[in-house]
């Protein structure tokens, strides 16, 4: 199995299939999907990504964030469309932060 993950910084850490499951669950809880279904859809789509990391020492985590996106739209396109929701207003919010910021240190 991957022994670290590469972040999009370039740093390094471990690799840790729990953070797969977790990210697939924060995205599934922004769906009306059942409990069940859920635990499902985590399951199986971590899974799938943890076996493909089994194959590589290290592994970046843009590849990761792929290939999950790949089984949602595959097995559960609403938890795709909620993780990807989720990524807009992230970025939404980091360049609103970055332009407040900005106005803070110029006045």
């Amino acid at each position: 199995m991957a022994k670290e993950v590469i972040k999009k910084d370039g740093r390094r850490e471990p690799f840790d299939p729990e953070k797969i499951k977790n990210s697939i669950r924060k995205a599934a809880d922004g769906t009306d999907l059942s409990d069940e279904r859920k635990n499902e859809v985590v399951q199986q789509v971590a899974q799938v990504v943890i076996q493909m990391a089994e194959g590589k020492e290290e592994i970046a985590t843009s590849e990761i964030r792929e290939r999950i996106l790949s089984e949602l739209d595959r097995v559960e396109p609403s938890v795709s469309a909620a993780w990807r929701e989720y990524e807009k207003e992230k970025e939404g919010k980091g360049e609103s932060e970055a332009s407040e910021e900005g106005g803070e240190s110029e006045a």
